[in-house]
């Protein structure tokens, strides 16, 4: 089909091509020939009376115009499947429905096993995949591979639809048997202690805050791709864990740790619910979201809260 004298259907290939900057992976992406790919290229400069694609150095980078055509690109195609998949009704009793969603394993732990406990009965049909958080998981977002990111609010990305799930601090978790840790740690005691540290994509956020607000570093002595392991590291230790608070309750019901108050400034955060936009009034989407967010209010308080 033709619109405006372009084939509609180069507009996946368009997309790979202004994702990826490169014939061959957009090609592999799309499962089309490398030779293919290229010819496609060439259709679509002619369109565009653009290059869209050119070399510099000895990487491959977009022209003015071809930067300026990716979020147009994606919110076309998204706006285009959220049409078409988008039906009358949403039965969860029936619905054979596929979910991906971006989540950490603090987020799964804390609030998506009710969430799924509960899937188990009411939508029984429903699968989900998780996904760990990524430097690519709102482009992933913004493309319509995933439906949801759960996130904290400091993720947040202009563009796209939210809503607050749960209200968390911080707080350090030690052995039961620590002998140098009492009921809370000041900061000077806090930094003198080795540390075990979750470092999931990139540099931490949480160090480069703390360093900022602290002027200081923690000696960190273990570093773990997931925070579920973190309180299993400080057992038969001096070491310390520092723990969402939620999460810290869980672990001190399961272990052999204590929570300990940290006596200086920690930020509290939220952890959000993040969809695209195009997607608010799909029925799917719709009550997925209410079914987390009605999990999430019946958590319990904070303690201290």
């Amino acid at each position: 089909m033709r619109y405006q004298r372009l084939d509609l259907n180069l507009l996946t290939a368009l997309r790979a091509l202004l994702t990826e900057k490169n014939v061959t992976r957009a090609g592999e992406s799309l499962f089309v020939s490398q030779s293919a790919m290229s010819g496609i290229l060439a259709r679509l400069r002619e369109y565009f009376d653009d290059p869209l694609i050119v070399p510099v150095g000895r990487r491959m980078e977009l022209t003015p115009l071809g930067e300026s055509l990716v979020s147009k690109v994606n919110d076309l195609l998204l706006m285009i499947d959220a049409t078409l998949g988008t039906k009358p009704e949403f039965d969860p009793a029936t619905t054979r429905r596929h979910f991906n969603i971006v989540a950490s394993d603090f987020a799964i732990g804390v609030l998506l096993l009710d969430v799924l406990r509960d899937l188990a009965t009411r939508a029984p049909g429903v699968t989900i995949e998780f996904r760990q958080p990524s430097r690519v998981c709102y482009q992933e977002l913004e493309n319509g591979e995933v439906d949801f990111v759960v996130a904290p609010e400091w993720h947040e990305m202009p563009g796209f639809s939210t809503c607050a799930l749960f209200d968390d601090s911080y707080c350090a978790v030690v052995d039961c048997d620590h002998p140098e840790v009492g009921a809370s740690l000041a900061l000077q005691q806090y930094l003198q202690m080795g540390h075990v540290s979750c470092v999931t994509f990139g540099p931490p956020m949480f160090e480069t805050w703390f360093a900022k607000t602290h002027g200081a570093q923690r000696r960190v002595e273990l570093s773990v791709p997931n925070f579920t392991m973190l309180p299993r590291l400080v057992l038969g230790t001096r070491r310390v864990a520092t723990l969402h608070t939620r999460q810290a309750v869980q672990a001190c019901a399961l272990l052999p740790v204590r929570m300990v108050r940290l006596d200086f400034e920690f930020p509290p955060f939220t952890e959000m619910l993040t969809w695209h936009k195009y997607r608010d009034h799909d029925p799917g989407i719709q009550w997925m979201r209410e079914f987390i967010v009605g999990h999430a209010q019946a958590l319990p308080a904070l303690p201290g809260g």
